[in-house]
């Protein structure tokens, strides 16, 4: 049975191998352009800055040097239900040095096609066991994100050598770049 948690709520994630699976639906007709939504994973250290440029997995660097995370690929279109983009975690490989998995949503190309997360809804993170399929735990992002162009859906830490996952549903106006800057 699935915890489904509020914004700031933490939880245990007592699993070494599991997916993350970020989905949501956008409002295409709202700019006439299409969405381009993309998942992107930060692996810090206790500075809270990655570990190294190679710790910045997305649609580009689809697995991390030390082969514990691994993105599935991009979505262009987010169409259809259920996951738009999974990231597979298997913290039994990760770099011991790794202290955090910061958890990004940014809109592809927002600024010059007028788009925003306030035009997106349904959006969601969930945590699901990578052997059965069964669900740990899920997160709905339930704000109205008018402005921001990038949300941090989660982030998974590690507190005294246990991972515990954080709603964190924090929104940004920026892109991927703002991210890159913050955490380089």
């Amino acid at each position: 049975m699935a915890i489904n948690l509020q914004k700031g709520q933490r939880e245990a994630i007592n699993a070494p191998k599991f997916t993350i699976g970020l989905g949501w639906d956008t409002n295409s007709s709202s700019t006439g352009a299409a969405f381009d939504l993309d998942a992107s994973v930060f692996v810090l250290g206790e500075n809270k800055k990655m570990l190294a440029d190679d710790y910045f997995v997305f649609y580009n660097n689809l697995k991390s040097p030390d082969g514990a995370i691994e993105h599935t690929g991009d979505n262009l279109t987010g169409e259809g239900d259920g996951d738009d983009e999974q990231i597979k975690v298997d913290l039994s490989k990760i770099d011991p040095r790794a202290t955090e998995i910061c958890i990004v949503v940014t809109i592809h190309e927002a600024e010059s096609r007028r788009q925003n997360f306030g035009q997106v809804r349904n959006s969601f993170i969930r945590i699901f066991d990578t052997a059965t399929n069964a669900d740990i735990l899920n997160y709905e992002l339930d704000e109205d994100f008018s402005i921001e162009t990038a949300v941090e859906f989660g982030r998974i830490y590690k507190r005294d050598n246990n991972w515990k996952f954080e709603a964190v549903g924090a929104g940004m106006k920026g892109g991927l770049q703002d991210y890159l800057t913050k955490y380089n």
